[in-house]
């Protein structure tokens, strides 16, 4: 579901302000959001993310990438959902209790949970297919945590673990006690939405001058649509907003896009359901499209962008280096400079859970 919705954002966007993501200079990926960044950063258009949703036909070179990459959705089978599973990590229970202020809670739940049964390959397979076993210049960063000892690991930054980029995204999306944990170099990691729904914290010291973060999992309003939405979302959205307020508190815009309560209607309570998918694509984009028109923060968004564009058409050096974020999928676009800044732009994506 959290493609869906990073789609329809991103595309609402690039029809607004004529802004590609593809261009964000930091694109960061967690959970969900993994899969959009690393479809982005394969130069699949935001508009071609949105139409997969949606079931319409691909632009020629959307077709081309999906022949490549055959994409597909992973189908549980009876034997994957149905025998007693352990303790994912037994091991990482006793790490999370020792050592509970370096420990992340999320990554001491995914040790505790059952280990989940069905496989990555229809995942990362499709994915490296794109990749043919390389990473792409552009800066793609995959956040994972290891399941053993709960820190993150950020897949793509010159430090991290050697992976393929197929890899990375399964790692970073394996769902715990739904998902297999992905075994790189050793070690075994899962959903890096365990830590944080977007990473954002990356961002800090990042130079950007904007970032955009795609939060699906949280909600905008106040009030949710429904006692469970409740249960499920007002966590997300508390900590989607204390993320964004620390990343402000060093200087660094940051606008967060989340779902209203009629697209999380549209979403329902199950986020590995991907049915609405075409549904909740349409209506996140009219959203997105009408925030973008009468919202005071999203006319700031499109003034920012439409400066980037114009820039990006007349072969300028970007006038905004802007980063993108996301969690489960969300995106977060991070760099934008401030108003009537000369300076370059750069921006982050983070597409998040």
């Amino acid at each position: 579901m959290g493609v869906a919705y990073h789609g329809a954002v991103l595309a609402a966007i690039e029809e607004v302000t004529g802004w590609d993501p593809r261009k964000a200079d930091v694109i960061v990926g967690t959970s969900a959001g993994s899969i959009s960044a690393a479809m982005l950063r394969a130069g699949v258009a935001a508009g071609d993310l949105m139409r997969i949703s949606e079931g319409q036909p691909l632009s020629l070179e959307g077709a081309r990438l999906a022949e490549v990459g055959k994409p597909h959705r992973p189908r549980p089978q009876p034997r994957d959902v149905l025998h007693i599973r352990p303790v994912a990590d037994p091991l990482g229970v006793v790490h999370g209790f020792a050592h509970p202020r370096s420990h992340p809670l999320g990554a001491l739940l995914a040790a505790l949970m059952p280990s989940g049964g069905i496989p990555t390959r229809a995942i990362s397979n499709g994915i490296d297919a794109v990749y043919a076993g390389a990473w792409p210049a552009e800066l793609l960063w995959l956040c994972a945590i290891g399941l053993r000892d709960g820190r993150r690991v950020v897949f793509g930054q010159p430090d991290s673990p050697e992976a393929r980029v197929g890899q990375a995204v399964a790692a970073s999306s394996a769902v715990p006690a739904y998902f297999q944990p992905v075994t790189i170099g050793g070690r075994r990691y899962v959903d890096g939405g365990m830590r944080s729904p977007t990473n954002m914290d990356l961002m800090a010291g990042a130079g950007m001058d904007l970032v955009i973060v795609s939060s699906p999992m949280s909600q905008a309003e106040a009030r949710p649509a429904n006692a469970a939405g409740a249960l499920m979302r007002q966590p997300f959205r508390a900590y989607l907003r204390a993320e964004v307020a620390a990343l402000r508190r060093t200087g660094v815009p940051v606008v967060a896009i989340e779902p209203s309560r009629q697209v999380a209607q549209a979403m329902g309570l199950n986020p590995m359901d991907a049915r609405p998918r075409g549904a909740v694509s349409r209506v996140t984009r009219a959203n997105v499209a009408r925030w973008l028109a009468q919202d005071m923060e999203g006319r700031w968004l499109v003034a920012m962008l439409a400066v980037a564009a114009a820039s990006a058409a007349a072969g300028q050096e970007p006038a905004l280096r802007s980063a993108a974020v996301g969690q489960e999928p969300v995106l977060r676009s991070a760099a934008v400079p401030a108003a009537g800044s000369a300076a370059g732009f750069g921006g982050t994506l983070l597409p998040s859970a």
